[in-house]
Order: structure tokens, then C-alpha cells, then sequence
């Protein structure tokens, strides 16, 4: 299969500077990263394609060696294309075009795009079935009010580097087999960022940006899941010098409350019940998730047996019919028993004809003691 054009993929221009093909890339990765599209198989497969046109348009060789043949794949690797002993095609560019691929003097931006953070979430079962706006605290990187972003002391704009006038990079004289080749390197002065501050902020020490603790609002929807992301653009930390804020996403962990176990939609519970009970059948009220339950109690109901409760699980995400509560029966036995007990027990096992213990088995051995 042909390989596609990461130009085309990422939507930039092929004289797109590192820094636009790094700010495309983020702001796709972003719209089809498979925490935010869960269970979709389209934008897991267009994340991919994303990260593989960044792969070839971040690695100067790989950008080089597409824009001069159209593809990286199925190249020859003899000394001229990369191959033992040769250098190969990735310092020939390097040599006539520099690491910028041919862009020589193009103007560097000093924008810098914000980080994108990650706050985890605890939520109970309730929260799950009514939904739930919380307010929570993110630590991120704020806007730096006293330079008002620029890094320099007071608000001004930096400096213009005077070793590459702004460029970020710098021309260098080499000697090869082809002759004198001119090069292109980062400007030692700055960096490669084509601006220096003499009079850093003394605030945030030039970065623009300092520590903050912000408040912000959530809005969880009904029936999420352990994993469940939400994702929060430009709530992550500030850009700098123009940049765009980061992202925040919020990864959901739900509790297990107390006896309930979760599977899906529906709920997993327990409960004791006596052996009359078990035998009788009986009405019982129990905690729900979110109420008073009563639970019917079949006559002849045996140990393990369960009986489900429709509608009182947990909803679907975004809401609607929620799934069900099962509830299940762990009939308990007397240790102990006394004489009188142990008497009518005999009678019951009389009158269904069964054999009658003699109390002196493992099983009645130890639940009454010998009559004195």
C-alpha cells in the first residue's frame, strides 16, 4: 500500500516549520486519542495514521528523504542513501539544507504550546447512577500576571537574537568531499529560539508561566466507568508567548460501595438468611444503591440461590433503564444448638423420613454438650 502524505494527513503546508507540524500533530492526537474515543475503531486507526505522519515530518532524515522521493519505505541503504561508511541521505540535506530542510532564515515563533494534565477521580456508585458536578483543584501552569507571559520583567517583548536575527539558526562552513558546503545549525546564543531575555521576570524567572492551584468545575454524566475520561480542552496549563493552553483530562475511578460489585449495568450483592427462612420462604428489606429494597424470599430457597431485583443497577452512560441488582442467598447454619433444638431437628427429620442424626457426628458433635 502506498504511503500516505503526512502533509496531507497532518494538514500542514511542506514548508511547515517544526513547530506548526508539532502544533498540528498535538491538536489531532488530541481530537482522535483513543481515551477520549473509547471503543471506536475509526479513530484509534486515524490516531495511528497521525502519529506515523509526525514520526516521518519530527526526524529531519525521514522528512528529507520523503519530500525527495515520496515515501520513506523500499529506499536502497547504499553508501549514498544511508548505507555503512556513506553518511547517508539524511547528512547530504543536513549539508545543503540544513536541519530545517531547505527553510533556511525562516523566522522562528516563540510560542509554545501548554502541557496537557491528567487529574485521576475517585466516585461512588451513587454518582454513577444520578451523575454528578464537582468542583475540584488542578495544579497546573498559569499565565505569569506580572510579565503578562513575555518572561521579561515588567510585560515587555524579548529581545531579537543578534547572532541569528531571529531565525533561530546559524550558518556554518563545512568541508566535505563535494567542496565547501554551507550548513545550518542552532544558534548558540539562543537556543534555537531566535529571542533572548536579558531581564527576566522575577517572578517566574523568565518562563512566563508560574505554579497554580485553579479550581474547576466537572461535569460527570450518568452510568461512566472505571477509565471513563473526560476531556477538558485549554484546561491544562497556559501556553506561552501565544501558545495555546493545554488540556485536561479527567480519568474516572469508581468505588465499589460497601457489598455491591460491579459488572456492567448490573450490581452484585449478598445477603444472610436463616435456614427457616431458607425453608419458609420469607420478605426482607435491604440497602439498595440508592433506596430501601424488599427482597422476596422463595420457599425452598438453597444456598448460592439468587434473586434479581429489575431496574435497580446502574444506568447506561448518558442515562436511561438502568440494569439490574442480583442478589444473592448464603443460607446460615447454627454452630451451636441446644438440647431442644437439637430434639425438634430430629422430629423435622422424623417426619420427611430422613435418617435420623445421633448427634454424636462431626456435624452435631460439638453444638450441644452432653446432657448432665
Amino acid at each position: 500500500m502506498a504511503q500516505r502524505d503526512p502533509y496531507e494527513v497532518l494538514g500542514v503546508s511542506r514548508s511547515a516549520s517544526a513547530d506548526e507540524i508539532k502544533s498540528a500533530y498535538r491538536r489531532l492526537a488530541r481530537k482522535y486519542h483513543p481515551d477520549v474515543n473509547q471503543g471506536d475503531p475509526a479513530s484509534e486507526e486515524k490516531f495511528k495514521e497521525v502519529s506515523g505522519a509526525y514520526e516521518v515530518l519530527s526526524d529531519s532524515e525521514k522528512r528529507a528523504r520523503f519530500d525527495q522521493f515520496g515515501t520513506t519505505e523500499g529506499i536502497p541503504q547504499d553508501p549514498f542513501f544511508g548505507g555503512a561508511g556513506g553518511g547517508g541521505i539524511g547528512d547530504l540535506f543536513d549539508m545543503f539544507f540544513g536541519a530545517s530542510g531547505g527553510q533556511q532564515g525562516r523566522r522562528r515563533t516563540p510560542a509554545q504550546d501548554g502541557d496537557d494534565l491528567r487529574l485521576d477521580l475517585q466516585i461512588s456508585l451513587l454518582d454513577v447512577i444520578n451523575g454528578l458536578s464537582k468542583e475540584v483543584e488542578v495544579n497546573r501552569a498559569s499565565e505569569c500576571g506580572d510579565c503578562n507571559g513575555s518572561g521579561v520583567e515588567g510585560g515587555g517583548q524579548p529581545t531579537q537574537c543578534g547572532g541569528c536575527n531571529g531565525s533561530g539558526v546559524v550558518s556554518v562552513v563545512r568541508n566535505t568531499f563535494l567542496g565547501q558546503v554551507r550548513t545550518q545549525t542552532a544558534c548558540p546564543k539562543c537556543n534555537g529560539h531566535g529571542f533572548t531575555i536579558t531581564n527576566p521576570c522575577r517572578k517566574c524567572s523568565g518562563q512566563g508561566v508560574r505554579p497554580s492551584t485553579d479550581k474547576v468545575l466537572i461535569n460527570i454524566p450518568q452510568g461512566v466507568e472505571t477509565g471513563s475520561t473526560i476531556h477538558m480542552p485549554g484546561h491544562g496549563s497556559d501556553g506561552v508567548r501565544g501558545g495555546r493552553p493545554g488540556d485536561l483530562y479527567v480519568v474516572l475511578h469508581v468505588l465499589e460501595d460497601g457489598p455491591f460489585v460491579r459488572r456492567g449495568q448490573h450490581v452484585l450483592t449478598g445477603i444472610d438468611i436463616t435456614v427457616s427462612q431458607a425453608i419458609l420462604g420469607d420478605e426482607m428489606v435491604i440497602d439498595g444503591i440508592d433506596k430501601e429494597l424488599n427482597v422476596e424470599i422463595p420457599s425452598g430457597a438453597q444456598p448460592g440461590q439468587k434473586v434479581t431485583l429489575k431496574g435497580e443497577g446502574l444506568p447506561p452512560l448518558h442515562g436511561g433503564r438502568r440494569g439490574d441488582l442480583v442478589v444473592e442467598l448464603n443460607v446460615t447454619i447454627p454452630k451451636k444448638v441446644s438440647e431442644a433444638e437439637a430434639r425438634l431437628i430430629r422430629e423435622f427429620a422424623e417426619l420427611r423420613g430422613e435418617k435420623v442424626p445421633d448427634g454424636k457426628s462431626s456435624l452435631f458433635g460439638g453444638l450441644f454438650g452432653k446432657k448432665k
